[in-house]
């Protein structure tokens, strides 16, 4: 009886994690474009409809369209299409916001005539505009938001960005992973095959339907014998919904200096003492790292500082150097133009834009020159220890330390779920 009690409940398990992975599976089907890094975290929901909806005829923007002009495309007199969205706009929609793309949904009567229009700008958002008697009269209504911490997996076949097309996970929250470990981890030089990332975070529902993401409550990122784990954690002072970092002691994850200058790149030539030089010839020194990356690409300054330099210099094209704390300077060559206020004397903040990737003075073709020099010396940036992050405030510890407890273990435990379920796991959540 005890055997056959165990049983069923190791099958009872088993279909209720099969359900769970079959159901994330079918909201992964509308991933968006991994090419849109700015893109919305997940496709949201055009015009969500209810079955009271359902003959409507939907109606969408061309090139150009306003909801006016796609209103009179759809034989809809002239003042009717104006008394809509007049009363659409007084009712607090914002219809110069519209794009090609969006839509709307248009009820008729059997006449062919106008009843209803739903124009719904968001999952968290609605106007139903309704003729009545004549006269068009708007209901708006607003979906709160359904928060669920779930967990995201993915892992590295050729490059990150393999998570984003298996649809493991959206653009955004791919690069707010990125941004946790961004101080530890140059995702630039050192992602390799066989990388795995585990997350918890919030996703967003509307009527039981998943909309995007919210915050990273909790990250790890394996590569090779070395596993990254950040835990988010409000501060005392702090807004609460805004999360800061820190690994499992409590030492923040944001430190002095960024690992790389600039995003998703790739090293075309490493730091070293000896390297055959492909425009003047011979063995020279090469002590910087060169990160391969098109013209106009964002180039940020990896730590707080004050620019020194900023102009043209010789071979070095136009070149960037900024001041840091403990006798930190950093160089950035070959830009093809400074960024917005770049100048002597100016100060910058750890990670703002301070030039566009160039190929300008002596260069075989478009590329980021980064050096680091420390003291007197250059030093390579992918082995020099920089300073640590600050450890959490002694009161708040205790509380940090519970909160990364319980969030660890429901990483543990749901991966272990995923591993249970299929053996042979490839990073599909």
């Amino acid at each position: 009886m005890i055997q056959n009690s165990r049983a069923l409940l190791r099958t009872t398990a088993i279909l209720t994690a099969t359900a769970a992975l079959l159901g994330w599976l079918l909201w992964t089907t509308g991933t968006p474009s991994p090419h849109d890094a700015k893109a919305a975290t997940t496709a949201a929901p055009a015009n969500v409809t209810t079955p009271d909806q359902a003959p409507g005829q939907t109606i969408k923007l061309g090139d150009g369209d306003t909801m006016v002009a796609a209103l009179l495309r759809h034989d809809i007199p002239s003042d009717t299409a104006y008394e809509i969205t007049a009363a659409l706009e007084a009712a607090g929609a914002n219809l110069r916001s519209l794009r090609p793309g969006d839509s709307f949904l248009l009820h008729r009567d059997d006449d062919a005539r106008p009843t209803m229009l739903v124009h719904a700008p968001s999952a968290w958002l609605r106007f139903k505009a309704i003729n009545r008697d004549g006269r068009w009269k708007v209901e708006r209504s607003t979906t709160k938001p359904e928060i669920r911490v779930e967990m995201r997996q993915g892992e590295v076949k050729n490059s990150l960005w393999d998570a984003v097309e298996s649809g493991a996970i959206a653009p955004s929250a791919l690069l707010d992973l990125v941004q946790i470990f961004e101080s530890e981890f140059d995702f630039t030089a050192d992602t390799q095959p066989g990388d795995r990332f585990n997350i918890l975070i919030e996703t967003r529902y509307a009527d039981g339907v998943p909309v995007d993401f919210g915050r990273i409550l909790a990250a790890q990122y394996v590569s090779g014998e070395q596993t990254l784990t950040g835990i988010g954690f409000a501060t005392l002072g702090g807004a609460p919904e805004r999360l800061s970092y820190y690994d499992a002691q409590g030492n923040s994850l944001k430190k002095m200096f960024l690992r790389s200058p600039l995003e998703f790149s790739r090293i075309s030539s490493g730091f070293t003492y000896r390297r055959p030089h492909p425009v003047l010839g011979g063995v020279r020194p090469h002590l910087a790292i060169d990160y391969a990356a098109p013209i106009g690409t964002p180039v940020w300054a990896v730590a707080d500082g004050v620019v020194s330099f900023a102009g043209r210099n010789g071979g070095n094209g136009i070149q960037v150097r900024v001041r840091h704390r403990a006798g930190y300077e950093t160089y950035y060559n070959h830009l093809s133009r400074l960024g917005k206020g770049i100048r002597r004397g100016a100060r910058v903040e750890q990670k703002q834009i301070i030039g566009l990737v160039g190929s300008t003075g002596i260069s075989t073709g478009p590329h980021l020159d980064y050096r680091v020099k420390h003291g007197n010396d250059f030093v390579n940036p992918l082995s020099e220890k920089f300073l640590p992050g600050k450890k959490l405030d002694a009161a708040q510890l205790p509380q940090f330390t519970q909160q990364a407890r319980a969030l660890l273990a429901r990483l543990e435990q749901d991966n272990a779920l995923q591993l249970t379920i299929d053996p042979s796991w490839q990073g599909k959540p």
